[in-house]
C-alpha cells in the first residue's frame, strides 16, 4: 500500500509526527500537497475536507488516506500505523500507553503554539507580541519543565534495561518526542541550553533517534522541511529566555 498524507506543504507541524513514523518504517507514502504542481496539493486537500466525497470526512490536517481508510488526527494517525507496522506494543495495555503519551504531547504542542498566539491563532504575531513575551515566560517557566519532567521521569522509571518511553524497543511516540525537543531547541535555543542537566534522558533519546538510519536520512533529504516562521515551533528572539 501506498499511503497518501495530506498537510500543508511549506511547515512540519502536526504532519511532521506522521512522516517521522512513515520514514522510519520505510513505507511508501505521497506527500500530497508537496506532490505535482504547486497548488495542486493544497487543493486536493480542501477538496476533501470540504466535498461531499467522505462520508465522514475529517476536521482537519493532518489525515492519512490508506486505501479506502481516511484517518484524522495526529495520534489517531500514529496509533493505526503503530499497530500496522512495529511502532508501537503489541499489548492492548501497551498500545493505550502509547496513545495516552502521544495525547499528552499533543496537549504540549497545543501549548508551544499557544505561546507566541495567546491571543488567537487568528491573529498575527505582530498583533499580540506584548501578550507572547508574558505568555511565553510563563511556559518556559512553568509548563516546560513540567512536560519534559514528565517524559524525563518515565525515561528514568525505565532504566537502565529500556532506553525507551514505551518499552524495550522503539515506538512512534519516541519519535514524537525527538520532534518535540529538536522543535524547542530551534525556538528556544537559550532557555533550552540552561535546562539541559534536567532532561539528560531526553537529550540521549533525541541523540539516538538522530542517528537512526533512516531518521538520519531523512533529515538530511529535502523531504524535512526546515523549521520557520509559520509553523508551531517559531524562534522569536525576544520570546528566548534571558
Amino acid at each position: 500500500m501506498t499511503y497518501e498524507l495530506y498537510y500543508w506543504p511549506s511547515i512540519q507541524g502536526r504532519g511532521e509526527f506522521v512522516r517521522l513514523a512513515l520514514e522510519e518504517a520505510q513505507l511508501k507514502y505521497i506527500d500530497v500537497a508537496r506532490a505535482g504542481r504547486a497548488g495542486s496539493g493544497e487543493a486536493r486537500i480542501m477538496r476533501m475536507l470540504t466535498g461531499r466525497s467522505l462520508a465522514r470526512p475529517p476536521f482537519a490536517p493532518p489525515f492519512l488516506k490508506a486505501g479506502r481508510l481516511v484517518i484524522g488526527q495526529t495520534a489517531n494517525i500514529l496509533m493505526f500505523l503503530g499497530a500496522r507496522h512495529g511502532l508501537a506494543p503489541k499489548d492492548e495495555a501497551g498500545r493505550l500507553w502509547t496513545n495516552g503519551l502521544q495525547l499528552t504531547i499533543a496537549d504540549f504542542v497545543a501549548e508551544v503554539h499557544d505561546a507566541h498566539h495567546p491571543i488567537s491563532s487568528a491573529l498575527y504575531y505582530q498583533d499580540q507580541k506584548k501578550e507572547a513575551r508574558h505568555a511565553t515566560a510563563l511556559f518556559l517557566k512553568t509548563r516546560v519543565p513540567k512536560f519534559l519532567g514528565y517524559f524525563e521521569s518515565i525515561l528514568a522509571r525505565n532504566a537502565p534495561r529500556v532506553r525507551f518511553l514505551a518499552g524495550a524497543k522503539l515506538s512512534y511516540v519516541d519519535l514524537s518526542v525527538f520532534q518535540v525537543i529538536a522543535g524547542l531547541n530551534y525556538a528556544f535555543p537559550r532557555a533550552m541550553a540552561k535546562t539541559a542537566g534536567k532532561h539528560l534522558r531526553l537529550l540521549s533519546l533525541h541523540a539516538r533517534i538522530c542517528e537512526r538510519p533512516r531518521i538520519a536520512a531523512y533529515l538530511a533529504s529535502p523531504r524535512r522541511i526546515p523549521f520557520n516562521a509559520d509553523g508551531i515551533f517559531r524562534h522569536y528572539p525576544e520570546l528566548d529566555a534571558d
